[in-house]
């Protein structure tokens, strides 16, 4: 209970504290651990019937991560990319739907690898993002240390305990409205 706890609160504090673009790379990851989870329970391994009812559960859950990052697109700004990219969230919802009425692992796995990539993608581009501003701003200890550990490197000890100012990266995604308490959500991260 304690470690739920530990865990609840890490998460909570994780997402809170948050840019947009690691809140973008956040769902990405609840959408891929949900697929994972969904596609383990499905299949029938080491003499384990399929246990459908965390199937459905864990296919809602990707299925609601797709539609929080459908409404957080902002298509106006992205242009034709987000128009595309719509696209490919409402055939990936889709094939979700299909996947939880079928009970077949396929097209969650091809939920899965879509969502690592585009995971995958949003990640180069920011770290690219990092190395551009790096690159004009070498005095700047604390984004040498974030850019360190990003790449697995030892980081040195900060100077000065502040947080830095992340630059932001252009993103064709708006940022959920703040307010005093945690942002709703639809979906969950305890899973």
């Amino acid at each position: 209970m304690i470690n739920n706890n530990a865990q609840f609160t890490y998460q909570a504090t994780r997402i809170s504290t948050a840019t947009k673009e690691q809140l973008l790379l956040i769902t990405y990851d609840i959408g891929i651990k949900s697929c994972r989870t969904a596609e383990n329970a499905l299949s029938a391994k080491n003499g384990k019937a399929p246990d459908y009812d965390l199937a459905n559960r864990e296919i809602i859950r990707a299925q609601e991560v797709i539609r929080e990052l459908m409404v957080t697109l902002n298509r106006d700004k992205a242009g034709e990319m987000g128009d595309k990219l719509m696209q490919l969230y409402e055939y990936m919802y889709q094939q979700l739907v299909d996947a939880n009425i079928k009970k077949e692992t396929e097209n969650i796995k091809a939920v899965r690898e879509m969502l690592e990539e585009l995971k995958a993608t949003w990640e180069n581009a920011l770290v690219q993002l990092l190395h551009e501003y790096q690159e004009a701003h070498p005095e700047d200890k604390d984004l040498q240390n974030a850019m360190n550990e990003i790449e697995g490197k030892k980081t040195e000890q900060s100077a000065s305990p502040a947080k830095p100012s992340a630059p932001t990266a252009p993103s064709a995604y708006k940022a959920p409205a703040q307010s005093a308490q945690a942002p709703k959500r639809s979906f969950t991260l305890a899973g």
